[in-house]
């Protein structure tokens, strides 16, 4: 690429629809449900800040790139902004906007004392060198130090970022402000303040949803089939903790494909499997392979969509055979989906709820960086469960209240949440 041209590619259309609006339509519902003034309803709709900063960066080549990136800060009634960092050659301000908002939602629907935020460079990781990454991930500090902070914005990893790029960013911050700031961040390296649980905390929080809808369901786990898509992070954590309590996992995918087993596939041979193949499960040998889009609409319990966005839409909903959706991914299920499940019957433990376990260990790793005290893996994973169980159940209690979907519930939860906070604190 010739010098000093900014790096930015379109966002392809495709057949997805935009996550702005799928958020937004599900927030005008839970609106009108608790009957929203107009004043809090224009305050809650838009967010407070939208960054955004060119980056440039010296290549291994000795060539000047200029990168585009974003930091929308969406709510901070309840607290500091809280939300990851994503480096993607499709990130887009709209994406961005609905992640921010989704994550003021994830913080209020599980009571931890933040607000949201989303952040993002357009770039391509796969094809830079660690070097080229860092001086990326340096220079994003630095045009955001006067957003980011331990009582402001606190960022966290995201797709293609990770504890590296924390660490980084954590470092670059504390020289601007001439202290060791911990705080700042969160998804650290375990020595540099990271918290003990937090890497399986998202799959973890899938797991206890699960296992709570299930019992509302009547199903007995040991009796009970599912399906994962998405086998990074969340998606192995997720498949591992189920597998654990005696689910049957039929089906995985990657980004090498999907992988159907009858007789459940053996999740610890898998990652096992993941770990020694460069991270991907392509010729493993526990399963047969299959149509990665026929993953989605196998015959199975329980369908967790731990990927990407939008890949539930009003072209497949139809087809979907689970009892139980169990979204680990950020805004798998379009809104013009829906109705469909909606219709078809199908429980739905939306994203805000059944992702958040993410959040709330990310919550604990910065308060034990603000407390200078380390707690240990059982005190992070018995409050973690806590919290999660307790917002399930206060969720399902608003679902039956209004004889609404478990999806609007959680906004009616959280969206109550910040309105009264903002009405209390006597708005502007």
């Amino acid at each position: 690429m010739a010098a000093h041209t900014v790096y930015k590619e379109p966002a392809p259309i495709m057949d997805r629809e935009n996550p702005l609006e799928s958020m937004m339509s599900r927030f005008n519902i839970a609106a009108e449900i608790l009957g929203l003034d107009d004043e809090t309803y224009n305050v809650l709709k838009a967010p407070d800040k939208q960054v955004i900063v060119n980056l440039p960066v010296t290549m291994d080549d000795g060539k000047l790139r200029v990168f585009e990136g974003y930091r929308v800060i969406h709510n901070t009634i309840l607290g500091p902004s809280k939300g990851g960092i994503r480096y993607d050659k499709h990130v887009h301000l709209d994406e961005v906007k609905a992640l921010a908002a989704w994550m003021t939602w994830k913080c209020a629907v599980v009571d931890i004392p933040y607000g949201g935020a989303k952040g993002g460079i357009i770039c391509d990781p796969t094809t830079m060198s660690p070097g080229e990454l860092e001086r990326l991930t340096r220079a994003y500090t630095l045009a955001l130090k006067d957003v980011f902070g331990p009582d402001r914005d606190i960022p966290a990893p995201d797709m293609g970022t990770g504890p590296r790029e924390m660490a980084w960013l954590m470092d670059e911050f504390s020289k601007t402000v001439g202290a060791t700031s911990p705080a700042v961040v969160t998804g650290k390296p375990l020595v540099m303040g990271g918290s003990l649980g937090r890497t399986e905390a998202t799959g973890r929080g899938v797991m206890v949803s699960t296992l709570a809808a299930l019992g509302k369901l009547g199903l007995k786990p040991t009796e009970v089939s599912a399906a994962v898509q998405g086998f990074g992070n969340v998606g192995s954590w997720a498949a591992k903790l189920l597998f654990d309590k005696g689910l049957k996992i039929k089906a995985v995918s990657d980004i090498s494909g999907a992988y159907w087993n009858d007789n459940g596939i053996n999740i610890d041979e898998a990652i096992a499997y993941k770990n020694a193949h460069s991270g991907r499960l392509e010729g493993f040998s526990g399963a047969s392979t299959m149509d990665a889009d026929d993953l989605l609409t196998c015959d199975v319990d329980v369908l967790v969509p731990a990927a990407v966005e939008d890949v539930i839409t009003e072209h497949n909903a139809r087809d979907i055979k689970a009892k139980l959706i169990v979204e680990g991914a950020n805004g798998p299920t379009s809104a013009s989906a829906d109705p469909i499940i909606n219709e078809k019957g199908i429980m739905v433990v939306p994203d805000i709820l059944a992702n958040s376990g993410g959040v709330t260990v990310s919550y604990f790793e910065w308060v034990q960086n603000r407390q200078g005290f380390k707690w240990t893996e059982e005190m992070v994973t018995e409050r973690a469960d806590r919290i999660m169980a307790d917002a399930f159940e206060k969720v399902y209690q608003t679902s039956q209240k209004y004889k609404i979907p478990m999806r609007i519930a959680a906004y009616v939860v959280s969206i109550d949440k910040v309105a009264q906070t903002y009405k209390f604190r006597g708005g502007f």
